[in-house]
């Protein structure tokens, strides 16, 4: 049997055993190694204080990769069994915590999840409340269409090449041109094209971050980018956001025990609560970030549906240490998978060359697609109409889901989503995810409270797209029978 040195709390010299993993068994190695971990120090095998084998130890002992590790011991950090001190390792912190078994770690072959083909794909014949994209007449169809067809008028010369590697000058110019006017001076070569907001978040982490890095998220936040930086080999730690915006104590707290390399934050109409900083709050994060030298990468795809004059981290800090993530999924169409970064003249280099490295360069047909429609008449005008549209669809789904015992978690702002569910904790019979998995079968998707939140739930949540929510009794007769 293999054996790891580590330390009890008198800082006495233990062997740490080779754990029983069975490759064999349904579910991840990452499940295996929680729930085992989770059995002995709920059984005193560990006491609190007793430190943890390294990263490379834990792998070497029991043959997993370092990711691995990294992301069990990043769940143990988020269950709260084990704690990190920078530069000393982990420690058992409490055990008091219930043991998560193989089955609660497993979901069923019909059990809804974050990453699931249906939630992104929008042929799926179930109604997508809990979808992140508007229904194409939203839009406005012609005014895209018209711009994908202008698009494919391409100059014969220009299907040379992979075509410039920041991506179509012409959308950079008129992106740069338009910050420049609305929140922040912005030259074109600061702007670099990605395909979405995602591909950018990926590319800000393989740039700043290495496996072990901390990374701070809002919690609840989006879900997509929790296990992307778990994807990393990075530990994500929540930063709590709710009705009022951060949890500045737990920030301080998590920024000089954790020194983080860099926070990801959406400024205004945050995915899924709605709700924006204030001047105050984005000033006040802007000092935590300089005190502890962390970059601030401000998710702002939602910054053409939010008022004008909301905080903007990048106008405040001049693009020094906030990096800006822009998308135009929600006022065109997913589809067309544009993104951009907006960083210091310092960083975009660096940012280009992984990119060129993980995938050479974005499409040129797509970004010239962006640019007529963006620039067309008619885009500030359809802008204008969504807005209106997402504010009345808003409040008739708050009216409706107030018909079967549903308050928001917190008032939003404006945006696409109404997060909101009912007082009683989850239980294990009762739960989002539960929830979800029979609105699965009824034909709805659903986007439980579990697929944002680093925390366990303290309350059984959902959050609800307005285009879909606001007018659909198959989702009203479905939510009040569970609630009877």
């Amino acid at each position: 049997m293999k054996e790891a040195v580590t330390h009890d709390v008198d800082g006495d010299a233990l062997a740490w055993p080779q754990l029983t993993i069975d490759r064999s068994k349904r579910g991840s190695l990452v499940d295996q190694i929680v729930a085992s971990i989770a059995l002995l120090v709920n059984g005193r095998d560990l006491r609190v204080g007793t430190k943890m084998p390294s990263v490379r130890q834990f792998a070497k002992c029991n043959g997993v990769s370092t990711f691995t590790v990294v992301e069990s011991y990043d769940r143990l950090l988020n269950l709260g069994l084990l704690s990190s001190r920078r530069g000393s390792g982990f420690f058992v912190t409490r055990n008091d915590v219930v043991a998560p078994t193989q089955a609660a770690l497993q979901p069923g072959p019909t059990s809804i999840d974050a990453l699931a083909p249906d939630l992104y794909s929008g042929v799926s014949d179930a109604l997508p409340v809990g979808a992140g994209w508007l229904p194409p007449e939203w839009y406005g169809e012609t005014t895209i269409l018209d711009a994908v067809r202008h698009a494919m008028k391409i100059p014969a010369s220009r299907l040379r090449g992979y075509g410039h590697p920041l991506g179509f000058p012409t959308l950079r110019q008129h992106l740069a041109a338009t910050l420049s006017e609305e929140l922040f001076a912005c030259e074109p070569d600061q702007v670099l094209l990605t395909h979405g907001a995602t591909h950018a978040f990926d590319l800000i982490l393989r740039t700043l971050t290495k496996p072990g890095d901390t990374v701070l998220v809002e919690d609840p936040g989006y879900s997509n980018l929790l296990s992307l930086i778990r994807h990393h080999g990075c530990i994500a730690v929540g930063i709590p956001r709710g009705e009022h915006g951060l949890d500045f104590d737990a920030l301080m707290r998590q920024a000089a025990a954790t020194h983080p390399k860099l926070m990801f934050v959406n400024t205004v109409l945050q995915n899924p609560l709605g709700t924006s900083l204030s001047q105050a709050q984005a000033h006040r994060l802007l000092g935590v970030a300089e005190q502890f030298d962390f970059w601030l990468v401000e998710d702002d795809i939602y910054r053409e549906l939010a008022s004008r004059g909301d905080a903007s981290l990048a106008a405040m800090d001049g693009l020094r240490r906030v990096i800006r993530v822009g998308s135009f999924s929600k006022t065109l169409s997913p589809v067309l998978r544009v993104g951009s970064i907006c960083a210091s003249n310092t960083l975009i280099p660096e940012l280009l060359r992984i990119k060129m490295l993980a995938g050479l360069t974005t499409s040129e047909i797509n970004e010239r697609a962006v640019f007529h429609a963006v620039s067309a008449r008619p885009y500030k005008r359809m802008i204008e109409r969504l807005v209106a549209q997402l504010d009345q669809g808003r409040e008739r789904t708050i009216e409706r889901l107030a018909q079967v015992g549903m308050t928001p978690i917190a008032r939003p702002r404006g945006g696409m989503f109404v997060s909101a569910g009912w007082s009683a904790p989850p239980t294990v019979q009762r739960n989002g995810r539960v929830i979800a998995d029979l609105a699965l079968k009824a034909g709805i998707l659903l986007a439980p409270s579990e697929f944002f939140m680093l925390r366990p739930p303290e309350s059984v949540w959902f959050r609800f797209n307005v285009a879909y929510a606001a007018d659909t009794p198959a989702l009203l007769a479905f939510l009040k029978a569970i609630d009877d």
